[in-house]
């Protein structure tokens, strides 16, 4: 039976694996759960290509005591990045579906690489707030956008679930960012994940006030944190204001990202803010 990855009590702490065989990102997982993650985040492409198939992949499911979300941005475990087409990069989120991963991550910029690295614009005319500082990842072109509102369908059809994720790494106003969620919404994502960027501290309670007002006005769960200076508190505190996802890493190595929360630290603020409100 496929695991729920959305289902798990908010914020979902979440283990990133970047592994390049299946017994070490099985190994990962163990001690994950051990320190209390509660859903593991699996890049794809960090499996050395002979474990890029259903069956390596399905190995790793069915020995996960956490539900999976299989990830495919396209990069080593060195961090390197590599092309190929979308078509590619999709089916190998689709094996991982196939493979009983409770879900993936679909890029805001998948079917559209342009966006992966500037907004299009042809489309700066169109009357969205968020376009204003024309953020990347945001594809607001309805071909684009069908078909990725029919791919979501295809992986709901098969049971599983779908976390639509968008790196727009500058910073954004409350306004604009409960507008951009309303507008991905309407793609029906299981759980939406925003960064943005931080430089100041006004910058930091631009996003703590999004948070809150996400949480009232968007049913949709979501995540909002920021890259930048003034970043990091945010991916602390945004969880404790209703962001429903903490990126961790358990202790870091060389394929560590290190502006990911430590694990067991983030869980220890994290049970201790909830025991005193209690």
């Amino acid at each position: 039976m496929r695991k729920s990855f959305v289902n798990n009590p908010k914020p979902i702490l979440a283990a990133v694996i970047r592994e390049r065989t299946p017994r070490d990102a099985i190994a990962e997982i163990k001690n994950y759960a051990i320190h209390g993650a509660k859903g593991a985040d699996l890049h794809l492409s960090c499996l050395d290509k002979q474990y890029q198939n259903i069956e390596s992949i399905g190995q790793i499911v069915n020995q996960s005591p956490l539900p999976i979300l299989g990830l495919n941005y396209n990069q080593n475990p060195d961090w390197s990045v590599f092309e190929t087409s979308e078509e590619e990069r999709v089916a190998l989120l689709m094996m991982a579906i196939d493979a009983g991963a409770a879900g993936v991550d679909i890029q805001g910029y998948t079917y559209d690489r342009f966006s992966h690295k500037a907004f299009r614009e042809e489309f700066s005319h169109l009357d969205y707030s968020f376009i204003k500082n024309k953020p990347r990842e945001v594809v607001v072109d309805p071909k684009i956008i069908e078909k990725q509102c029919d791919l979501i369908e295809q992986i709901h059809f098969k049971g599983a679930e779908v976390l639509l994720s968008n790196h727009l790494l500058i910073p954004m106003k409350t306004d604009e960012l409960v507008e951009l969620c309303l507008f991905l919404e309407q793609r029906k994502p299981d759980m939406i994940k925003i960064v943005a960027s931080s430089e100041t501290d006004e910058d930091m309670l631009e996003c703590f006030k999004s948070m809150l007002t996400i949480k009232k006005e968007i049913k949709t769960p979501v995540t909002l944190f920021c890259n930048g200076a003034t970043g990091p508190l945010t991916r602390i505190i945004n969880p404790m204001l209703g962001g429903c996802l903490v990126f961790t890493s358990d202790g870091f190595n060389a394929r560590s990202n290190f502006t990911q929360l430590d694990l067991q630290t983030i869980k220890q603020v994290l049970d201790g803010v909830e025991k005193l409100t209690l």
